[in-house]
Formats: structure tokens, C-alpha cells, sequence
């Protein structure tokens, strides 16, 4: 692409043709030899989960046909924005919320790579980028952290990123009382040294709050040890998080900052806009696989006979009722969505469904801001740990080597996009004292911009100026009501609280041709990613095999690397489990 041509999006027949040149035999829908005779499969959600579902059963000659209330790729998707354009570009892009891909993701890594691209010998695995740096706001300190110990590093960092991470990382350091802070490395060591049987049977009826024993404690250890770990790194509330869930978080990013069980770099984003870079190429590789998609359909119920789903029932976009039909029945709708599904006589066929009612949701949306100028904080994701509304960031036209955002986006007038998560919607914020639940969207957008100026510090103080500012795009997801002065969320996110495991089904259902697949699905992952959902449609996928009799390989399903360096120590631990005796590390 020259510089003078307007980008246009590739359209999915595009992209087929390319990719069947570009990786030849690989596009080549594989035979049903693998395959029983009833083989029509509806996935009923086309999400992470769904489309995971689908691809690996389309390739074991499965005929699968995807439903979708509102667009493919879920919660991951890009999302056209309705603001300005001119001289032929595409529309700006917005999203749910900027995407992350650790370095212990494997599952979702894997589908990358099965999927082609024009040029990429990887498929979309190619489309991934280290994101080398973090940026921390917190107590008055803009810290930049490396992000894992890459060769890169020295060429990234400057001598002066350098200093001002030692500089400031002391400086926090020093703010934690010595007593405390050996306290947290005791109960991290802890929670690394316990056996899988102690964290499921002891550590996931334990919140982190009181894991780490932050009442009572000073406000730093609280700000830092308790909060910042659980609403920066996976957007939960750490007085209700359960203890397993992000202690076993904390492990896997452990090991990947010292690059231990990687895919590849610790922190990585895509190099163009989501849909571009991944869910685009990987729905015209299904369709050319043979998927049928069929968008704007709500699924609303399921019908049984003799013991089995006969049917579902759904209702397209002119309110229209559909029935749909098939041998196997795959349900990747978010919690939320699929609970809806299970009224008497679906719950009197498996009761376990029933305890879904029990999990818990809560919001994290994303906004974009959209600058006049070049604004890079840092060449990684920004994260705003005294910010009320909890905000995290990422910079992303700096990552987009492939397009110029002035050229192919919008106007002509946008240089870079500030994409911003907002995880906590029911802390007052410091411009309206109102939560971000109660705020109409120009006051959510209005907030998160103070908010974020409010944690740049000196020189960065420069970085974010109102002049610069073009416009925003908040997640349609959330609905301001005018009437009840509120919001609502159409896309929550599934909270790990205390104990939840228990109310989280599996893949395998008590009805013998339905599955389950989403991020509430138990999982080795066990958090609402898009890892988690990848991982739990794999095992949709090989339960429909296992019930269907297939021949075909299983998918692999990847699980999270665990230093070896702690095994010995886990092996004492699970005698000391069984004895009924706490580790050896747990002491009053």
C-alpha cells in the first residue's frame, strides 16, 4: 500500500482468495471421516467460546452453523464507530474494551496460527506484537516497568526510563512498612509453595483481601498490595476475588515475566484493529470452511424431548420467531445469557444448570479517545491505580505498523487512539462525585479524561491536552436511561468470587447432546478471558466428540505453566493437606 492510497478493508471473500494462495492445502476443508452420522451442530453464541467451538468441529467434519445476537468475535470485536469520515476512509475503530494477550496464552495463540493471513506464514499469530514497557500511576510516581526480561529490552528502555523505575519504584517501596511488606512476600510464597488440592479446597472460599491479610494493614499496603494487584491486572474486586483465582494469576504472570512456559513476549497486542487483525480472516477462513453464520438472532429458549434438546428457539432482527434444528446443541452465550435458558423443564434434566444463578457480574467497558496529535505514554499498557473508576490504557496506533491513522481512518484529522477500560462503575468519581453507573455518557467521557490527566506527572503532564482532544466513543454497550438516571450494561463481565468454582458447570452437560462453552465454563484458566473462553470451547468441542463417538483427534487444550522450582515444596504441602495441617508458610 502506497501512501496516497486510501486503505480499504479487505472483504471476506478477499481475504479467502488470499489466504488459500498464500497457505495453499491448509484452507482445504478436511473430510467427515472423523464424523458420526448426525453431525449438524448450532452453536448458539458466536463469541470467543462459539467461534472456538465451531473451528475446531468444522475441521473434524462436523456441519456447524453459528447463531449471533449482535456481531461475531463478542466482548473481542472491533466496533465501527459512527463518527465523522471523508475522502473515502473507514470508519474510526472503537471496542469493548483493548486487547491483551499475555505471554502464558496458549489456546488462543494456537487458533492464531490455524488461521491464514496474506503474508504471514503464522496466520494471525504474525499479527501479534511485543508491547515491551508498563506505565504505572499510583501515589504522585509515573513508574515504567520492563514488561519480562526480552533481549529487546536495552533498546527500548532509556537510561532516563531506567532511573525513573528505580527512582519511583523506591520510592513506593518505601511507603509499605519493612514488617508488611515481608508479610505479603510470606503469603505470595504461600500461595506459590500450596498444592492444587489446598488451593481448590482451601484458598478458593478465601477472598484476597483477607488472603493477604490488608485489613488492618496501612493504606499503602492496602493501595498497592490488596487493590492494585486485583482491579489492574484482572479487574476484580479484591474483597470478594477469590484467593485461587488471583493468586493462580499472579503464578502464571510470574512465570512469563521470566519467560518460563511462553508462547512469546510477556505482554502482547495485535498490530492492527481486532477485527482487522484476527476476527475478520478467522470468520472467512470458517466460512470457507464451511461455517454458516447467521448474525442478529437471540436465541431466547431450548425445547427438550425425551431427555434431549429437540430444538431452540430464537427470534431475528424483525422480531420474527426461528426454530432451530440440529443433532448437537453447543450454548456460548455469556453467563448471563445461557441462565436465561434453563427454566424448568431444561433445569429438571440437570439440575447442576440451576447453580449458575449464583455467579456473579460486573462491568468493565472501554472508551475511546480520539487525539489530534501523537500522544505515546509508553510503548505498553498504562495502568491508573489511584483513578477512582480504577482506569487502565494503551496507546494504539503505535502498534499499527501497518496503517497511518490520518490516512485510512476517520476525517483525516485523528493521529492516535487512547483506548481506556474502566473496571470499577460504582466508586464517585472527582469531577461529578457520581459513580460511572450513574453518569450519563458525556459525563463518563468528561470523568475518564480528568481522571486520566490527573495521573500524569510531571513531563507527562504535556501528554494529554483538551485542544488535542477530537472526539470518543464509549461501548455502546452501556444504555443511559433518562428516566431512571442510570445506566445499564448489556455485556457484563463474570466475576471469580469466593467460592464461585462450585457454581460453574462443565462443558459436559447431564443432557447428552448439550455442551457448554464460555469464560464461565470451569477451566484451567479459571478468569473471564478470552484464553478462558478459547480454552472452554475446545472442551465443548471434544465433549461433542466424545458423546458423537468421533474418530477424530481431540483439540488440545493447553494448560498454564507452573514454575517447577515450587513442586517439591507442593508435594510437602499436599501431605500436610491431607493431614488436615495449614502450609508450612501459614503461620498466626
Amino acid at each position: 500500500m502506497n501512501d496516497t492510497t486510501p486503505f480499504r478493508p479487505l472483504s471476506r471473500r478477499a481475504f479467502i482468495g488470499a489466504a488459500a494462495v498464500t497457505l495453499g492445502a491448509a484452507s482445504i476443508r478436511p473430510g467427515r471421516a472423523g464424523a458420526a452420522a448426525a453431525n449438524r451442530v448450532a452453536v448458539l453464541g458466536g463469541g470467543m467460546a462459539g467461534l472456538t467451538v465451531a473451528h475446531e468441529l468444522i475441521e473434524r467434519g462436523f456441519e456447524v452453523t453459528v447463531y449471533e445476537r449482535k456481531a461475531l468475535g463478542g466482548k473481542a470485536r472491533s466496533i465501527p464507530t459512527d463518527l465523522p469520515t471523508a475522502g473515502g476512509r473507514g470508519p474510526l475503530p472503537g471496542e469493548h474494551g483493548f486487547r491483551f494477550f499475555p505471554g502464558f496464552y496458549h489456546n488462543v495463540p494456537d487458533t492464531m496460527r490455524r488461521i491464514p493471513f496474506p503474508g504471514n506464514p503464522n496466520g494471525v499469530w504474525d499479527n501479534l506484537v511485543n508491547a515491551p514497557s508498563a506505565f504505572v500511576s499510583v501515589a504522585g510516581e509515573n513508574i515504567i516497568a520492563p514488561f519480562g526480561l526480552t533481549p529487546e529490552l536495552p533498546s527500548v528502555l532509556t537510561p532516563q526510563d531506567i532511573a525513573q523505575t528505580l527512582i519511583g519504584g523506591t520510592r513506593i517501596g518505601l511507603q509499605v512498612p519493612p514488617l508488611e511488606a515481608a508479610e505479603f512476600g510470606t503469603r505470595m510464597l504461600m500461595f506459590l509453595t500450596s498444592c492444587d488440592e489446598r488451593r481448590y479446597g482451601q484458598w478458593e472460599y478465601v477472598s484476597w483481601l483477607d488472603f493477604v491479610r490488608a485489613p488492618g494493614k496501612s493504606e499503602a499496603y492496602r493501595r498497592f498490595l490488596s487493590k492494585a494487584l486485583t482491579r489492574a491486572l484482572v479487574a476484580a474486586k479484591e474483597q470478594v476475588a477469590s484467593a485461587r483465582t488471583i493468586g493462580n494469576m499472579a503464578d502464571a504472570f510470574l512465570a512469563t515475566l521470566v519467560l518460563q512456559g511462553n508462547d512469546g513476549a510477556p505482554d502482547r497486542v495485535l498490530n492492527l484493529p481486532t477485527n482487522e487483525a484476527w476476527i475478520d480472516p478467522w470468520v472467512a477462513h470458517l466460512t470457507q470452511l464451511g461455517v454458516r453464520f447467521q448474525t442478529q438472532v437471540t436465541v431466547e429458549s431450548l425445547q427438550a424431548n425425551g431427555g434431549r434438546i429437540a430444538s431452540a428457539h430464537a427470534r431475528d432482527s424483525n422480531g420474527t420467531t426461528v426454530r432451530i434444528d440440529a443433532d448437537w446443541f453447543v450454548c456460548a452465550m455469556p453467563a448471563e445469557r445461557a441462565r436465561t435458558l434453563w427454566d424448568a423443564p431444561i433445569s429438571a434434566l440437570d439440575a447442576n444448570l440451576a447453580r449458575m444463578h449464583g455467579l456473579t457480574t460486573d462491568w468493565m467497558n472501554g472508551i475511546q479517545f480520539y487525539l489530534t496529535t501523537d500522544a505515546p505514554i509508553i510503548e505498553g499498557h498504562l495502568g491508573f491505580l489511584d483513578s477512582p473508576w480504577a482506569l487502565s490504557a494503551l496507546n494504539q496506533a503505535q502498534f499499527w505498523k501497518q496503517r497511518d491513522l490520518p490516512r485510512d481512518y476517520g476525517d483525516g484529522t485523528v493521529h492516535d487512539i487512547l483506548s481506556v477500560d474502566i473496571s470499577d462503575w460504582n466508586t464517585p468519581g472527582i469531577l461529578y462525585g457520581k459513580p460511572a453507573c450513574d453518569c450519563t455518557r458525556e459525563e463518563i467521557a468528561a470523568e475518564v479524561w480528568a481522571q486520566l490527566k490527573a495521573g500524569l506527572y510531571g513531563d507527562n503532564k504535556t501528554l494529554l491536552r483538551d485542544d488535542s482532544l477530537h472526539s470518543w466513543f464509549l461501548d455502546p454497550a452501556i444504555q443511559w436511561s433518562a428516566a431512571d438516571r442510570t445506566n445499564t450494561n448489556d455485556e457484563p463481565l463474570l466475576i471469580n468470587t469466593a467460592g464461585s468454582w462450585d457454581l460453574r458447570p462443565s462443558a459436559q452437560t447431564n443432557i447428552p447432546n448439550l455442551f457448554l462453552a464460555g469464560d464461565y465454563v470451569r477451566t484451567n484458566v479459571d478468569l473471564a478471558t478470552m484464553e478462558g473462553a478459547n480454552e472452554s470451547g475446545r472442551a465443548a468441542a471434544n465433549a461433542l466428540l466424545d458423546a458423537a463417538g468421533s474418530s477424530a483427534a481431540r483439540a488440545r487444550v493447553f494448560e498454564l505453566y507452573r514454575l517447577p522450582q515450587f513442586d517439591a515444596a507442593k508435594q510437602i504441602d499436599k501431605q500436610r493437606y491431607e493431614s488436615g495441617l495449614p502450609n508450612l508458610l501459614d503461620t498466626f
